[in-house]
C-alpha cells in the first residue's frame, strides 16, 4: 500500500516538475527511466534484500514501487496523441509518424539501459552491502499497521483536501492499491501458465491500456466532480495496473529473438486498445485527443 502511494506520488510529481515550455524530453520518461533505474538496482539486490524482509523487496519492485512509478498505458496514450498529432501542432502526417516511432523507441531504449544502469550499480556496492537482520515480530507488525493506515490516509485527502487537488493527486492516490493489487494478481495466476509470453504482465499492460481510453473519451462528455474521479482512475488505477519497469526486466530476460517477440505484441496490442477504445470515438466526434479536468473546471 504505501509503495503504491509513493510511485504515483513520485510519477505525478516528476511528470508536472518537468512539464514546461520548450522542453526538449517528453515529462514522463523521467519516470520510467527513474523507476527503471531503482527497478534494475533491486534486482540486483534481491538476496539481501529478500533476507532482510521478502515483503519489502516485493514492494519495492515488481508488486509495487517501481510499477507505480512506471506506467504502460500513459506511454502507450502518447504514443497514440502522436499519431493523431492530438496538441495540433503545425507539422505534416509523416512527422506525426516520426514522432510516434521517436516515443516508442526512446521510451523502450531509455527503459532498458536504466535498468541495466541500475543492476550496474548495485553490482559495484553489492560487496559492501550488509547482511542483514531479520526483523522483530513486533517490527514486522508495526509496518503492517502503517501501511494500512496510510492508505486509508488516501480517502481523508481526498474528501478533506480542497476539490481542485483531486484530479491532480487525491484521487489518484485513492485507485493506486487497487490498481497495483489487480496486476499482481495477474502475474501470480497468469505468469507461469505458458514459457512464451509473461500473461499477467501482457495482460495487465493491455486491459489497462484499454481502460485509460475508456476514461480518456468518458473525460471528455462529463462534469468537472466526475472527470476528477476519471483522471484519478486514469493515473492510479491504470497507471499502478500497468508496468514499464517489470515489462523492461522480462525483456532482459528473455533471449532476443523471444524478447523481440514480446516486445511487439504488447506494443501492438496497446495502439489497438487504444484505436478500438479512443480513436473510434474520437474519429466520430465524441471525444478529443486531449482532455483534462482543469480544462473543464475552467470551462
Amino acid at each position: 500500500m504505501p509503495a503504491s502511494v509513493f510511485g504515483v506520488l513520485a510519477r505525478l510529481g516528476m511528470v508536472a516538475l518537468m512539464t514546461y515550455g520548450g522542453d526538449s524530453v517528453f515529462p514522463l520518461a523521467y519516470a520510467q527511466a527513474l523507476g527503471c533505474l531503482v527497478m534494475g538496482f533491486a534486482l540486483r539486490l534481491k538476496e539481501p534484500i529478500g533476507q532482510f524482509y521478502g515483503p519489502f523487496y516485493t514492494a519495492l519492485t515488481t508488486g509495487r514501487f517501481c510499477g507505480s512509478l512506471t506506467t504502460f498505458s500513459s506511454w502507450q496514450l502518447q504514443v497514440f496523441q502522436a499519431w493523431i498529432n492530438a496538441g495540433q501542432y503545425n507539422r505534416s502526417g509523416f512527422q506525426d509518424f516520426l514522432d510516434g516511432v521517436a516515443n516508442s523507441c526512446i521510451t523502450l531504449s531509455l527503459s532498458l539501459a536504466s535498468l541495466a544502469f541500475g543492476f550496474k550499480i548495485a553490482s559495484l556496492l553489492a560487496p559492501y552491502f550488509p547482511r542483514p537482520r531479520f526483523p522483530h515480530r513486533t517490527v514486522r507488525y508495526s509496518i503492517s499497521g502503517f501501511a494500512v493506515l496510510l492508505y486509508v490516509a488516501t480517502y481523508f485527502t481526498y474528501f478533506f483536501l480542497p476539490s481542485e487537488f483531486r484530479h491532480q493527486a487525491t484521487a489518484a492516490l485513492l485507485f493506486s492499491f487497487p490498481g497495483t493489487l489487480t496486476r499482481y494478481i495477474l502475474s501470480v495466476l497468469l505468469n507461469q501458465r505458458t514459457k512464451a509470453l509473461p500473461l499477467g504482465t501482457l495482460t495487465a499492460n493491455t486491459l489497462g491500456s484499454a481502460l485509460l481510453a475508456a476514461f480518456h473519451t468518458l473525460q471528455s462528455t462529463t462534469n468537472p466532480h466526475a472527470c476528477s474521479i476519471l483522471q484519478g482512475l486514469a493515473d492510479g488505477y491504470c497507471g499502478c495496473l500497468t508496468t514499464v519497469s517489470t515489462f523492461a526486466a522480462e525483456v532482459r530476460e528473455f533471449p532476443t529473438r523471444k524478447a523481440c517477440r514480446y516486445v511487439v505484441v504488447s506494443w501492438v496490442l496497446g495502439q489497438v486498445m487504444m484505436i478500438l477504445v479512443l480513436g473510434t470515438s474520437i474519429w466520430s466526434g465524441h471525444a478529443r485527443g486531449q482532455v483534462t479536468c482543469s480544462f473543464q473546471l475552467v470551462r
